[in-house]
């Protein structure tokens, strides 16, 4: 007669019936093959059909379990931040902008590049920040009057390549993520001005290019956006700052599309 263990988990080799197990040394290696089989099934025997742990409840009040503060985001001056419609406006518009990317990838994918786009390799970290940024904003030497109009042609190695869909179409999503934390600690460490409209631009691609359900790195790398973002809007000191409209749509593609809702602005 079976046992209800062979019920569930019937033998996958043959063992000789009617072996003895008496004569089995559980402490000395087995002789041959069907010895260690009737050392396994006597071993199995020995073992209880329920086992329960003995656990001592003074130790475990040493070892609590830690609950982690989560930073938020800066709140919003007074007036600062957008209204609930705006985002859900903001949130609509870039998820269109989303599915036309996904749709029209294949097709954009395989249009030429010009000559003088020459994309850095994965783990050029300064050779992304001169290629999204440009030298002069990489190197800190824009300014608020630029002579643009007088060069008899765009450089773009100079005020950097913006993101043609021609060029993001081509990144697959570990370059995506790596670029967008290459682009996030650079932004860390300057302001936001003017001048840095292409980086805008270069966020808001790779956000749009982002696949969901997001990765670990990816929710801690725009987590990290948003905050910042944040901060440099709780320094502005008027409503009219040119800054606040992209700081604020930053936060809110985070928080909203990407559904870290802690760090949303709420309804004043």
């Amino acid at each position: 007669m079976k046992s209800d263990v062979e019920d569930l988990m019937p033998r996958l080799l043959p063992l000789e019936c009617g072996a003895s197990t008496e004569d089995l040394d559980l402490n000395g290696p087995p002789r041959n093959p069907q010895e260690y089989l009737r050392q396994v099934q006597l071993e199995a025997s020995l073992c209880p059909e329920v086992v329960v742990a003995q656990i001592d409840p003074k130790k475990l009040k040493k070892k609590q379990t830690v609950n982690a503060l989560v930073a938020g985001c800066h709140a919003a001056p007074v007036g600062f931040s957008p209204s609930l419609s705006w985002q859900q406006f903001q949130v609509s518009n870039f998820s269109d902008v989303r599915q036309s990317i996904a749709k029209n990838r294949k097709h954009w994918s395989s249009q030429t590049l010009d000559d003088n786009v020459l994309m850095p390799k994965l783990t050029d970290e300064e050779g992304w920040k001169r290629f999204c940024l440009g030298e002069k904003v990489y190197l800190g030497t824009s300014s608020c009057h630029t002579d643009a109009e007088f060069e008899p042609a765009l450089d773009y190695s100079k005020v950097g390549f913006p993101p043609f869909l021609s060029i993001v179409s081509r990144l697959n999503q570990s370059t995506v993520l790596m670029v967008l934390e290459i682009l996030i600690n650079w932004f860390e460490e300057r302001e936001f001005v003017p001048q840095l409209v292409s980086l805008g631009r270069w966020l808001y691609a790779l956000l749009a290019c982002l696949e969901k359900p997001l990765i670990p790195e990816a929710h801690s790398s725009i987590r990290q956006l948003a905050r910042r973002c944040a901060q440099l809007r709780s320094t502005l000191d008027s409503q009219e700052d040119q800054k606040l409209p992209a700081l604020n749509l930053l936060i809110c593609l985070v928080a909203r599309y990407f559904e870290q809702n802690d760090l949303a602005d709420q309804q004043e």
